[in-house]
């Protein structure tokens, strides 16, 4: 024991404290394992109090020695800890018999970095391991414990302990995860995000984070086969698991609920006074009194005689009296302009109660008792309705008056009137109602206009739903549920000719070029052209050879409308071309320069609207889908431009570039009619709701001014050629000429006035007029009606 000790005394000698030998060492055999514990002594400056290890490690091992101390270092207990796994997996020698053994069990267990090494030296010589005690505390110098230990055959006990202590940490590697420390300081781990590693440990390593591949189910299986998962938390420093033991999880607790952290703390021990209540003889400061404290204060002596100065001069008020009663305000008492809500200009008193009458009596008259046919009556009224809220009742004494049942609501229903109710006195403000009214010139400053009913053209049996005008002026044809076309001579209202077309009349519409006179009419499924025959004769001969001067091509395309010539007999009527559609016509309209025509069928899909070429007998469809029932077309008069009217809309296409160029919004319900300026910058429209719809296309695509003259829906619209007119025709049977000035100044806006409303037709089948149409040169305006006529205004 004694060479032992000796050995021990030589190694900490040669290994000062702090520092690491310098000279050589004889190495140790490589099935030994050689560990002393240093621990510094007197003045040993920064190493007192800490323990320090001499480890020799097996050769080859990387642990093995620090630079330049030869296989033997001196190692702190912090260090010593990243090699406990070695030392764990090293083959664990046995103790000999008498050697002398300074290391207690946890000690022992420390150093080989087993739970329990099976080590009986402790138990087997009590007496030395008390004598090697006793000896370190009497040397002065450094002291050295230690127990040297050889190579030899393992104990059983010993060998199935380190076999357990390296299947322990190969299967769990708890040593290596608690033992990483990281070393990056106070600095965010959200640095670390994009690298592989989440810092540096002791040696200067990069700690990788551990490879997590598991998904969420397999998250929730571990969740349900590891009784440890609720006590397993993750390290953000290292990124490894870490199971929290029985008593980190008993601190955590403590700590939710508000407790102490340590358990053993008891926050209500009774307290120890330092001084005891008792009396005792002797005293704890037995000091003499300070002179200051029998003297007045000179300082004190200058504050009371600033403060007694001050009173004098008044600048400091006694304090009064509170008065403990409780004050009680009127808000609604005050009324007086010098009141505090008297001085707003525009306060209001709030609303008085109505006094109790005679019905609120507890004894009222017979007369206001209701009777049984009055109650009834009054508990069904709605309670808006009511002339009083309660029933009133009579009782024999007051004594037998019982509870008012809707006490507490009426007495909540004031308060709400008192503090909702808006009291806020509004100034009036005079206006002359003239003054509304937009200044407008007067009717006879805007003549000429129509203004009285000149002629009436009979003739027709049944309602005329179409009329069109002749482009000079002179002849006006018509169309009629009779199955017949009449041509009128306009000044004499005689029927000049009369063509039988065996079908219902929807459209006509007459040729506008000056030089070619056909009428186009509107028949069931087919749109007729007729030679009127009216007229300069070679403007109908020229009309005659332009439509047989066409040749058919030899192979002739597809087309959506079938062209076929008119027979003998028919040409003798006045028909020269007959097209046909396969499905109702309600409309035809002609282009300015009279060679093209627009149709509407009444058939849903994209054939809705044809446009017919007169020249080549060619037919086309321009839409290639359907955005509702189409109601009017109409051609601009002066850009390659189609208005299309559907029911709720108005679309303006460009025929040469084939888009969509604007689309108006009416707002009404449903477009019925349609017209264009002359000027082609302004749009009207009819509706069936008795609107009629100005439309200014430089301006938006919303209605700039809307007029609701008409009482009933309107049919018909138009505008004249030359003169600043629009007229609308509606089912009341009136027509309402207005006058509508356009400016060639964009900033000034259109001047719309009604100058005149005319009447003449009978109603009939709750139909009026069906159709307007303006003279081309004078300010006249024609009109057909259901009741079988066309007028003609002047």
């Amino acid at each position: 024991m004694a060479g032992a000790r000796g050995a021990g005394r030589a190694a900490a000698t040669g290994a000062r404290p702090g520092k690491r030998p310098r000279g050589p060492e004889p190495e140790p055999e490589p099935e030994e394992v050689t560990g002393e514990r240093v621990r510094a002594a007197g003045s040993g400056g920064g190493a007192r109090g800490r323990t320090w290890w001499l480890v020799g490690p097996p050769r080859g091992h990387p642990a093995r020695g620090g630079p330049g101390n030869g296989g033997l270092g001196v190692w702190p207990s912090s260090t010593l800890c990243s090699l406990q796994l070695c030392l764990a997996c090293a083959p664990a020698p046995s103790l000999q018999d008498g050697s002398d053994s300074g290391l207690s069990e946890s000690e022992e267990s420390v150093f080989s970095g087993l739970e329990d090494s099976g080590s009986d030296s402790s138990e087997d010589d009590p007496a030395e391991s008390e004598d090697g005690v006793n000896s370190d505390e009497g040397h002065g110098g450094m002291e050295t414990t230690g127990q040297q230990v050889q190579a030899g055959t393992p104990s059983p006990r010993t060998e199935a302990a380190s076999v357990q202590g390296c299947e322990e940490y190969a299967e769990e590697d708890s040593s290596d995860e608690e033992d990483i420390r990281n070393t990056v300081g106070n600095v965010p781990l959200e640095w670390y995000d994009d690298f592989p590693h989440v810092g540096y440990d002791l040696d200067g390593r990069r700690i990788y984070k551990p490879l997590r591949t598991r998904d969420e189910l397999d998250q929730f299986l571990d969740k349900m086969d590891n009784p440890d998962y609720w006590r397993t938390v993750q390290d953000r420093m290292t990124g490894h698991d870490v199971r929290l033991t029985d008593e980190q999880v008993a601190l955590v607790r403590r700590l939710q609920r508000g407790q102490f952290g340590d358990g053993s703390f008891d926050p209500y021990e009774p307290a120890v006074d330092f001084f005891s209540g008792d009396l005792m003889i002797h005293p704890v400061t037995n000091r003499p009194a300070d002179k200051r404290s029998f003297i007045p204060s000179l300082v004190e002596k200058e504050k009371v005689s600033r403060m007694v100065h001050a009173i004098k001069m008044g600048w400091i008020q006694p304090h009064r009296p509170r008065d403990r009663t409780p004050s009680f305000y009127d808000l609604w008492a005050q009324e007086d302009p010098d009141a505090v809500l008297g001085r707003h200009k525009m306060h209001v008193p709030a609303p008085k109660l109505a006094l109790p009458g005679h019905a609120e009596s507890y004894n009222p008259p017979p007369e206001y008792l209701p009777s049984e046919e009055e109650r009834l009556a009054w508990q069904q009224q709605e309670l808006g309705e009511r002339k009083l809220n309660f029933l009133p009742r009579k009782f024999p004494s007051l004594r037998a008056v019982p509870a008012y049942g809707r006490f507490i609501q009426e007495r909540f229903e004031r308060c709400l009137d008192l503090y909702l109710c808006p009291r806020q006195r509004k100034m009036r403000v005079n206006v002359d109602p003239e003054d509304l009214i937009p200044k407008l010139p007067r009717p006879r400053d805007l003549q000429p206009f129509p203004t009285c009913q000149a002629l009436v053209y009979r003739g027709h049996s049944d309602l005329v739903r179409c009329l069109s005008v002749s482009p000079d002026g002179q002849w006006l044809a018509s169309g009629s549920d009779d199955g017949s076309v009449r041509l009128w001579e306009v000044v004499t209202a005689r029927c000049m000719r009369t063509v039988p077309v065996g079908g219902v009349v929807r459209s006509v519409a007459w040729n506008p070029h000056p030089t070619i006179c056909l009428v186009a009419v509107a028949v069931e499924d087919s749109v007729l052209l007729l030679n009127p025959a009216l007229g300069d004769r070679l403007v109908v001969s020229s009309t005659d050879q332009l439509l047989s001067a066409f040749v058919p091509p030899e192979e002739p395309a597809v087309q959506p409308a079938r062209w076929l010539e008119a027979s003998e007999d028919e040409r003798q009527g006045g028909l020269r071309l007959r097209i046909c559609h396969g499905k109702p016509v309600t409309q035809v309209t002609w282009h300015g320069r009279g060679d093209y025509m627009a149709v509407v069928l009444a058939a849903a899909g994209h054939t809705q609207v044809l446009i017919h070429q007169l020249s080549r007998h060619r037919s086309q469809s321009p839409f290639r889908r359907s955005h509702g029932q189409v109601q009017r077309v109409a051609f601009h008069p002066l850009r390659p431009f189609l208005l299309v009217a559907s029911q709720r809309s108005v679309r303006l296409y460009h025929l040469l570039r084939q888009e969509l160029t604007k689309k108006l919004r009416p707002n009404c319900k449903w477009v019925s009619s349609l017209a264009v300026h002359p000027a082609g910058d302004n749009v009207i429209c009819g509706s069936y709701d008795s609107k009629l719809v100005w439309f200014d296309l430089d301006l938006s695509c919303e209605p700039y001014r809307v007029l609701r003259h008409h009482k009933k829906a309107l049919r018909a619209v138009a505008f004249h050629t030359r003169y600043p007119l629009f007229a609308s025709g509606s089912d009341d049977g009136s027509i309402i000429v207005c006058h509508g000035m356009v400016y060639n100044d964009l900033l000034q806006n259109p001047l719309l006035v009604p100058v005149k409303v005319l009447r003449g037709h009978v109603l009939t089948r709750d139909l009026g007029v069906l159709d307007v149409a303006f003279h081309p040169t004078q300010p006249w305006v024609f009109s057909s009606g259901a009741d079988g006529t066309v007028r003609l205004f002047t």
